[in-house]
């Protein structure tokens, strides 16, 4: 029988990569998606599904308030993915409840599922509830900590490290370092990537949403570039200025981006 199987994640790379990883196991079918909190209570209302990846840092309802309100005793078996620092990680090993840590790894699912179906298979339910009740407690009071001053539980900002390009009969990882600049086109956004190019469909703004912005840096309503890829920079025509990157391509940088451009070379 196969696995079935939600993910749940705010971010839609993220979701590509574990559907991506998952596609691998034959036993696995992903019967949905939820791009938050809120959608994934209702999706595992609807759908029961067998196992859950399950985020949990997600904005207004994180995973463990999804725990919460499903209730531990009636949420299927979840893997957390998790971007949380070392003593959170802690509280997952101590309780013995299955994380993967960002970045994900088709590796890192490999061992998960290897896992999640020992658990599956054995149906210990009420032993999988103690676990996530006493998760949920622990998790709180290392917020709680983090209320009071103490050190904070907060995990840094969580980028982007590579993005799924679908073909006709494949998947290709492209790394988010190796782009030299994006841009958009409609609905699409196009990447550059040295000699060659690859068109997903996405928004730029959510594209940039998900881009470090200590290595990617908008320059025009159309045009995120990849600060390590600028040579140098030039002024244009009507207060615009050109980028000139290491490979001769010149960009143009327009008068309302060009302060966020020039501010850290200035």
């Amino acid at each position: 029988m196969s696995i079935r199987t939600l993910i749940v994640d705010d971010e839609p790379l993220a979701r590509d990569g574990v559907r991506m990883h998952l596609a691998h196991e034959a036993d696995v079918e992903v019967v949905g998606e939820a791009a938050d909190g809120v959608q994934a209570v209702e999706a595992i209302r609807a759908l029961r599904p067998d196992l859950v990846f399950l985020d949990v840092q997600m904005p207004e309802v994180d995973g463990l308030q999804v725990v919460e309100r499903i209730g531990a005793g009636r949420m299927p078996a979840v893997i957390f993915a998790t971007a949380y620092h070392q003593h959170a990680v802690r509280a997952f090993e101590l309780h013995a409840v299955d994380y993967l840590l960002k970045p994900v790894t088709e590796q890192r699912i490999r061992n998960a599922m290897t896992r999640a179906r020992l658990r599956l298979a054995t149906r210990g339910e009420e032993e999988l509830t103690a676990r996530l009740e006493a998760l949920l407690e622990d998790l709180r009071a290392l917020h709680a900590r983090a209320d009071e001053g103490a050190e904070p539980a907060q995990a840094p900002r969580k980028y982007a490290a590579w993005i799924s390009v679908a073909g006709r009969t494949s998947t290709q990882l492209v790394r988010v370092e190796d782009v030299d600049w994006f841009e958009a086109e409609g609905n699409y956004v196009r990447l550059h990537v040295g000699k060659v190019t690859h068109l997903i469909r996405s928004t730029l703004r959510a594209m940039g949403d998900q881009l470090d912005p200590a290595m990617f840096i908008r320059i025009h309503r159309s045009t995120i570039v990849n600060v390590n890829r600028i040579r140098e920079i030039q002024p244009w025509f009507g207060g615009d200025y050109i980028a000139l990157l290491n490979d001769g391509r010149q960009l143009r940088v327009s008068r309302s981006h060009r302060e966020q451009l020039l501010r850290p070379v200035f």
